[in-house]
């Protein structure tokens, strides 16, 4: 006979769903299904047959007749925001990404928008979702713990002030990856907000922000390697949310920490 769970069993079977994205129930009652297959609507009566519509090829978005192409208007929309702020006003008001729908909150940014460095993250989780800004999870907090050991954080300023965002402001269903045409249509603005924050350093935090900034994946390969994207200099690192699953990487993590340190004292 099975035994019942265990308070401490329990709460840690539920902690794992809260971490896959499992943060809300599917409905209060139960459902049932065979009432809803009985008022199911029976079909419409027969019609004389209309023609069948032409299967249409893909054609760009661009072209005249089509329908407004995401990346195109982000762009646009992008390049006529001056400052910060109205950037995030026409970001939150950006139509094209279905992923507004589902979320919580817009998620734009956090820290001194006048910092030296500049953290771009993946996409917002459930915590950030919450609350409406980056990294503010459990991965946020190992963050704040992994740039204070360098004199650094989202709540300094001056040389030491921290500036955060991320690819996509919205989050994502269940916490998946961003699909390339989410990213696509959204890069247009991470760019532009590069450009208007002007950092001197872009510290890439996971595959997905690499893959967003530089075109390529691979972070076990990428990280620590300095590059340029942007007109800046770039450092990718472990994302912390994966350094928590893996601790022991937390050496690379501290020796990329040590390199930005120096890159930053020398161009001082």
């Amino acid at each position: 006979m099975d035994q019942a769970l265990g308070f401490h069993t329990a709460k840690a079977l539920l902690e794992w769903q809260v971490e896959l994205g499992a943060d809300e129930a599917i409905g209060d009652a139960p459902v049932d299904r065979y009432a809803l297959e009985e008022a199911a609507p029976k079909p419409a009566r027969a019609t004389a047959p209309q023609p069948a519509a032409p299967v249409q090829q893909s054609a760009p978005q661009s072209s005249p007749g089509s329908a407004i192409d995401p990346v195109a208007d982000a762009t646009r929309l992008a390049a006529g925001a001056s400052d910060l702020a109205g950037l995030r006003a026409v970001m939150e008001g950006f139509p094209h990404c279905d992923l507004r729908q589902g979320a919580k909150n817009f998620v734009f940014s956090d820290g001194h928008p006048g910092a030296r460095v500049m953290v771009i993250g993946e996409a917002p989780g459930r915590d950030e979702d919450i609350q409406g800004k980056p990294f503010v999870g459990r991965a946020g907090q190992l963050l704040d713990k992994m740039f204070a050991a360098i004199e650094m954080g989202r709540e300094r300023e001056g040389d030491q002030a921290l500036y955060i965002t991320n690819i996509l402001p919205w989050r994502p269903p269940q916490n998946r990856d961003p699909k390339p045409d989410e990213m696509a249509m959204m890069l247009p603005f991470v760019k532009r907000h590069v450009e208007i924050a002007n950092p001197d350093v872009l510290v890439l935090m996971g595959n997905i922000s690499c893959q967003g900034i530089l075109g390529r994946r691979g972070i076990t390969r990428l990280r620590g390697q300095w590059t340029e994207a942007l007109g800046k200099p770039v450092l990718p690192m472990f994302h912390p949310a994966y350094l928590l699953r893996s601790p022991i990487m937390k050496r690379e993590a501290w020796a990329d920490l040590l390199s930005l340190k120096t890159r930053l004292q020398e161009s001082a």
